[in-house]
């Protein structure tokens, strides 16, 4: 047996090339998994194009390999082998993979984020890998690989989002940007938190999957209401939202800050409208004085939130919402990336592996 991987060597998604190795044996407080499905992340997109630059801890580490790195960080696979000392999993358990491998507890630090899956440690895009025994969580059993896969950084983001600052509560009202894998779980979430949704989308089609799927409770197409702040404020009364999800960056934080309520709180996820600089200017701390607003970056979180979640998920029976399931071969899993890096995905797209 053998151990088939996808390798980058961060030029872009067509020079993905294959590699087959050896599968290694668990040392001492590891676990072997048998890796059975893998999620993308619009981070895999980066990495494999040379942008995942923005954090200084990473630096230009690669996995050590001379035919590149393994991406991707979101699995769900089997754990088949065990190492001495592990007292907490056995063979046959089903996990998930944590993102940042050394984050378990609390506020995330900057030696933490050297162990990120997919860069800079080797990722998960092969069938097997070695996992520190700490850095794995139960997945649960109503919930499938393909599922479960999905969990690891959109649903732990939104989670971190609405739980770890200003825990969300019922009857909170929540704005959500599009309808990507963070976006998706973040309303599934507050829904089964027992927010109000206002989703903001250009795409009508995705609207209605999403009042059909998540029971969405306003939609504002900024397609045709290109001043959706503005309407956001009528909608309630003036106050604003309590919670904005801010995936796209520098062509909406304004908008999100002229809509948050007083004393609420945006927590920046993504920047998908780009990291350079605005073409207009605004200050920050003007805007987050204006209304007295908590603004927070959030890095995933760490396995102390994940297992958190996934208490919430099983109670709630939440099940993530998958666009696209491909094969584990070069022509399908590079059209899975450049689906993700087209952005024209619903929720999350899935490469079943085994």
């Amino acid at each position: 047996m053998s151990n088939l991987q996808f390798l980058t060597t961060f030029k872009g998604i067509a020079d993905l090339t294959t590699h087959t190795s050896s599968i290694p044996s668990p040392g001492p407080s590891q676990v072997l998994v048998k890796i059975h499905a893998v999620s993308l992340n619009y981070r895999d997109i980066e990495v494999i194009q040379g942008q995942y630059g923005h954090h200084k801890s990473l630096g230009d580490q690669n996995s050590g390999d001379a035919e590149g790195l393994v991406p991707c960080s979101d699995m769900s696979g089997e754990i088949i082998k065990v190492g001495d000392g592990v007292q907490e999993w056995k063979v046959g358990d089903q996990v998930l993979s944590t993102f940042i491998q050394g984050h378990v507890a609390g506020e995330i630090k900057e030696e933490d984020m050297s162990t990120g899956l997919g860069l800079p440690l080797t990722g998960v895009l092969q069938q097997y890998r070695l996992f520190p025994a700490h850095a794995l969580v139960r997945k649960p059993a109503y919930l499938t690989h393909i599922e479960g896969c999905t969990l690891p950084i959109a649903a732990v983001t939104a989670w971190n989002a609405f739980h770890c600052v200003q825990p969300l509560k019922s009857g909170d009202r929540v704005l959500l940007q599009g309808t990507g894998g963070v976006s998706i779980a973040a309303a599934q979430i507050a829904k089964a938190s027992g927010a109000r949704v206002i989703l903001v989308s250009g795409s009508p089609e995705k609207i209605e999957r999403a009042v059909q799927d998540i029971g969405i409770d306003i939609s504002i197409n900024y397609k045709e209401t290109p001043n959706w702040d503005e309407k956001v404020l009528e909608i309630t009364g003036g106050r604003g939202v309590d919670h904005i999800l801010e995936v796209t960056g520098q062509s909406t934080l304004e908008k999100s800050f002229s809509c948050i309520r007083f004393g609420g709180q945006i927590s920046c996820i993504g920047y998908v409208s780009g990291k350079g600089p605005t073409d207009g200017q605004y200050n920050l701390n003007v805007l987050a004085l204006r209304r007295g607003v908590t603004i927070k970056g959030i890095l995933v979180g760490g396995r102390d939130m994940f297992e958190d979640m996934l208490r919430a998920y099983e109670t709630n029976k939440i099940k993530p919402i998958v666009d696209r399931v491909v094969g584990f071969d070069k022509e399908e899993v590079t059209s899975a990336f450049e689906y993700v890096k087209q952005g024209g995905h619903y929720g999350k797209v899935v490469i079943k592996v085994a």
